[in-house]
C-alpha cells in the first residue's frame, strides 16, 4: 500500500474517516458528514448532518430514523468530489439500495464494500466487481464452516413441510430489512401465489420495497385474518417474535427461521426453531474467497465479522490484509 493513502482514508474504530473530506463511511456515532452504504442499523444511524447514499437507502433512514435533512442521494456509478477523493457507490447486492463506497485519490482507489453477497436477488441489484487497490471487506460468515445451501433449496423444504402438514401455518422469522423481503421473493419464484401474512413490523418496509418497484404479490396484516383462517398459510415476523405471546394465537406453527446462522444447529436448538433455512444476505466462505481472488487487490482490510480466518487466508497467498476492529459492528439476524 503506498503510504500516502492514508493521508486522505483512516481506519478509526468509530469508523473509516476521509480527512480531506471531512467524511465518515458508516460511522458509528452522528457525524457532520456521513456516507452510508446500506440501512442496516449497525451501518446507518439517524443524527447525521449531510448524509450521502442511495435513494433507496435515504428513504430505509427516513423510515426508521425520520427525515433526513441532508439527504445527498447518490445513483449507482454516480460521482462526486469532496476533499479531492472522488467518490462513487456501486451495487453491493446486499439488500435494497446496497452500496460500495469507491473511492480514488492520486490514481490510488479503494472499495468499501459495507455488506455484501454474489448471489441472485429479485430484491436488490446485484454485486459489482469494482477493481481497486484496496478491497475493505465484511467477515461475517468468513468461517470455512459456512457454505450457504441454494437458497431456492431452502424454501422447497419449507413448502415442503407446510404441504405436509396442512393444519398447521408456517411461521417464518426473518429480519425485516432484506431479508423478510427476499423470503418472499423467493416464495413467489416457487410458485407459490397465495397470500402471505404479515406481522405488523413487517407491513412498513415491504410497502417501501413495493415503493420502489419490488413485486412482493399480495400481502396481508396477519391481524386482519381470524387465528383459524391462516391453517395452511404462511407468516413472517421478526426473529424476535417467534417465541413471543404473538404468536401463541397461531395454529400450531412451524416455526423456523431465515438466516445464515441456521447452519450452526446450537443457533436453532437455542431459539425454538423447528425448521432452520439457511438462507442469508452475506457472503459465505467459499464467496469472500472467490470475490478476492476476482479483484486481486494489492491489500485487503478485514472487518465485521470473523477476520482472523480471511486475514490468515489472505496470507497464505502473499495478499497483505488487516484487521480493522471497528467498533459497533453486530451480529445481525442475517
Amino acid at each position: 500500500m503506498a503510504p500516502d493513502v492514508l493521508t486522505w482514508i483512516q481506519p478509526r474504530p468509530e469508523g473509516l474517516y476521509l480527512p480531506t473530506a471531512d467524511a465518515w463511511i458508516d460511522p458509528a456515532r452522528p457525524v457532520a458528514r456521513a456516507i452510508i452504504t446500506h440501512g442496516h442499523s449497525d451501518h446507518a444511524r439517524g443524527g447525521h448532518g449531510e448524509v450521502w447514499a442511495t435513494a433507496p437507502t435515504l428513504a430505509i433512514m427516513a423510515e426508521r430514523y425520520g427525515p433526513q435533512a441532508g439527504a445527498r442521494p447518490l445513483k449507482h456509478a454516480g460521482a462526486i468530489d469532496l476533499g479531492g477523493v472522488r467518490i462513487s457507490l456501486h451495487p453491493a447486492g446486499h439488500v435494497l439500495g446496497s452500496a460500495q463506497v469507491r473511492l480514488e485519490r492520486e490514481g490510488a482507489v479503494v472499495v468499501v464494500s459495507g455488506d455484501y453477497k454474489r448471489r441472485a436477488d429479485p430484491t436488490c441489484a446485484p454485486f459489482e466487481p469494482v477493481p481497486c487497490d484496496i478491497f475493505v471487506t465484511e467477515a461475517t460468515f468468513a468461517l470455512p464452516v459456512f457454505r450457504h445451501p441454494p437458497a431456492g433449496a431452502e424454501v422447497a423444504r419449507a413448502l415442503a413441510m407446510l404441504a405436509a402438514n396442512p393444519d398447521r401455518c408456517l411461521l417464518i422469522g426473518a429480519y425485516a430489512l432484506g431479508k423478510a423481503q427476499r423470503v418472499v421473493a423467493l416464495l413467489r419464484q416457487a410458485g407459490y401465489r397465495a397470500p402471505i401474512h404479515l406481522h405488523g413490523a413487517m407491513l412498513r418496509l415491504m410497502a417501501l420495497y413495493q415503493a420502489h418497484g419490488v413485486d412482493l404479490g399480495e400481502l396481508r396484516p396477519m391481524a386482519d385474518t381470524p387465528p383459524a383462517a391462516l391453517r395452511g398459510q404462511i407468516v413472517i415476523a421478526p426473529p424476535s417474535a417467534l417465541q413471543d405471546r404473538w404468536s401463541r394465537r397461531l395454529p400450531d406453527p412451524i416455526t423456523a427461521m431465515a438466516s445464515g446462522w441456521m447452519r450452526v444447529r446450537a443457533r436453532a436448538r437455542q431459539r425454538g426453531v423447528e425448521l432452520p433455512l439457511v438462507i442469508s444476505d452475506h457472503a459465505d466462505w467459499d464467496e469472500l474467497t472467490a470475490t478476492l481472488e476476482e479483484l486481486r487487490p494489492k491489500e485487503v482490510w478485514v472487518t465485521h465479522g470473523r477476520d482472523d480466518a480471511l486475514v490468515r487466508w489472505c496470507a497464505l497467498r502473499q495478499i497483505r490484509a488487516r484487521a480493522l476492529h471497528l467498533v459497533g459492528r453486530e451480529d445481525e439476524d442475517d
